[in-house]
C-alpha cells in the first residue's frame, strides 16, 4: 500500500497566487472580526464614559503608529516571516490579558490587537507587492474583501453575542484563528519574500524613508484616502453602538448594522468592475460624496434614532466602495525598491485614523452628544472628495480606454 506524501520541492515552493493573499487576509479578518464590535463594548461598560472610550483609543493609535513606523527597520533584522508571525504573537497575547486581566486592562489589550494588525498588515502588503503584478493588484483587493466578506459580516454580531453569553468566549474565538492564521502561513511557504538589489548604504533610519514618501505627492493622496475612509469606519464601529446604547436602542443594533454593512463586502467584485469602467478617480470620489453626505444626514436626525442608524449604514456602503479603489492611487505609485518601508507608511492610515478619530470625538463630545461625531467624519469624508478630484482622470482605466 502506498502511502500520499507531501510534496517535496527541490527547488522552491509555488508561487503564492491572489487566492493564497486572500485566505491570510480573511484568516487575519476572522481575528478583528470576533473582537471588533466587543473591545468598544467592554471599554465602555468598565467606564461607562464615552469620552474615557475616546481617550483610550486616542492613546492605543499613537502607541501603535509608532510601533508602525519601526516595523520596516525591524525588518532590517528579523526575517518577514518571523515579524507576520510575531503579529500573531501580538494578538494571543491581548488575548491572554483579557482572559486573566479582567476590564481595567482591556486598553492593554486593545493596543496588542493593534500592534498585531499594523504588524501583519505591513507584511502581508509587503509580500502582495513582491508577487502581485501591479495590473493584477485590483484583483487582489477584490478577492481579499470576498474572501473576508464571511467574517467581517458574521463576527461583530457573533462577538457580541459571545460577550454576552459568556465573557471570554469571543477572545477564545480570537486566539483559535490565531493559531490557524499562524499555521496556513508556515503551510505556504512564503519565506521572506522577493529580495530586491539595492546599493549598499546604511539601513535608513523610520524619519527617512518618511521624507522620502513626503516628497512624492501620490504617495500622500493615497494614504489620506485610507486615512478618511478608516475614520469613517472608526466611527462606525466605535462611536454607532455608544449612540444606540445611549439613545435605548440596546448593545446589539451597532454589531447587527456592522455585520449587514459587511456583507456588502460580497459585492466588490460588482463594484470593481464599475471603477475599471470609470476610473479610479471617479469611483474615490463617488465613494466619499455619498458617505460625507450621509454621515451628516445621520447627525440631521438624530432626534430619530433609528433614522440615524439608517443613514449612517447607507453611508458605509459607499466606505466599503473605498474599500474596494481607495487604496489603488497608492499601490500603484510604489516604487518596487522601497516596497516594505512605504507599505510600512501606508499601513499608519490606520493609526492616525486611530489617533483623529478619538481625538476629535474627545473635543466634541464636550459640547454635543455622540452624534455630533457623524457630522465632523461627514467634514472629513468630504474634504476627501475634494483631495481626490486632483487625481488624475484616466487612473485605473484599460491603455485603450485611457487612449480613446
Amino acid at each position: 500500500m502506498i502511502t500520499p506524501r507531501s510534496p517535496i520541492y527541490l527547488t522552491h515552493a509555488p508561487t503564492p497566487k491572489i487566492g493564497d493573499f486572500a485566505l491570510l487576509a480573511a484568516l487575519e479578518a476572522c481575528i478583528r472580526a470576533s473582537l471588533l464590535s466587543v473591545m468598544p463594548l467592554v471599554i465602555y461598560r468598565a467606564y461607562g464614559d464615552a469620552g474615557m472610550v475616546s481617550r483610550i483609543y486616542l492613546c492605543v493609535g499613537i502607541a501603535s503608529m509608532f510601533c508602525g513606523l519601526m516595523v520596516p527597520y525591524a525588518a532590517r533584522w528579523v526575517p518577514r516571516r518571523w515579524l507576520l508571525t510575531a503579529a500573531c504573537g501580538f494578538y494571543l497575547t491581548g488575548v491572554t490579558i483579557a482572559l486573566v486581566g479582567g476590564p481595567s486592562l482591556m486598553a492593554l489589550v486593545l493596543l496588542c490587537n493593534a500592534v498585531g494588525t499594523v504588524t501583519f498588515t505591513v507584511c502581508l502588503n509587503a509580500y502582495v507587492l513582491d508577487y502581485i503584478s501591479r495590473l493584477d493588484l485590483g484583483r487582489n483587493e477584490t478577492a481579499r474583501m470576498v474572501y473576508s466578506a464571511i467574517p467581517w459580516s458574521a463576527g461583530p454580531v457573533l462577538g457580541v453575542t459571545l460577550l454576552n453569553w459568556w465573557e471570554p468566549a469571543p477572545f477564545i474565538m480570537a486566539s483559535v484563528f490565531a493559531l490557524v492564521l499562524v499555521a496556513v502561513f508556515w503551510r505556504l511557504r512564503l519565506g521572506n519574500g522577493r529580495q530586491i538589489t539595492r546599493a549598499r548604504a546604511p539601513a535608513p533610519n523610520p524619519l527617512a524613508y518618511l521624507r522620502r514618501f513626503a516628497a512624492q505627492p501620490r504617495l500622500i493622496a493615497g494614504w489620506f484616502f485610507a486615512v478618511m475612509r478608516s475614520c469613517g469606519w472608526w466611527v462606525y464601529i466605535v462611536y454607532l453602538p455608544i449612540f444606540c446604547i445611549e439613545a435605548g436602542l440596546g448593545d446589539k443594533v451597532g454589531a447587527i448594522a456592522l455585520s449587514l454593512s459587511n456583507a456588502l463586502l460580497f459585492t466588490t467584485p460588482l463594484m470593481l468592475r464599475q471603477v475599471r469602467r470609470v476610473g479610479v478617480r471617479a469611483g474615490v470620489r463617488t465613494g466619499f460624496a455619498i458617505a460625507a453626505s450621509f454621515f451628516m444626514m445621520g447627525f440631521l436626525v438624530s432626534g430619530w434614532a433609528w433614522a440615524t442608524v439608517g443613514c449612517i449604514m447607507i453611508g458605509s456602503v459607499a466606505l466599503v466602495l473605498l474599500d474596494v479603489c481607495g487604496g489603488l492611487p497608492f499601490l500603484m505609485a510604489v516604487r518596487p525598491a522601497e516596497r516594505t518601508e512605504m507599505v510600512a507608511v501606508y499601513a499608519t492610515f490606520r493609526d492616525a485614523s486611530g489617533i483623529a478619530t478619538p481625538a476629535a470625538a474627545s473635543m466634541i463630545l464636550l459640547v454635543v452628544p455622540v452624534a455630533g461625531v457623524f457630522a465632523a467624519c461627514g467634514i472629513g469624508l468630504a474634504t476627501g472628495y475634494l483631495v481626490a478630484g486632483r487625481l488624475h482622470p484616466r487612473l485605473g482605466l484599460p491603455h485603450t480606454v485611457a487612449a480613446g
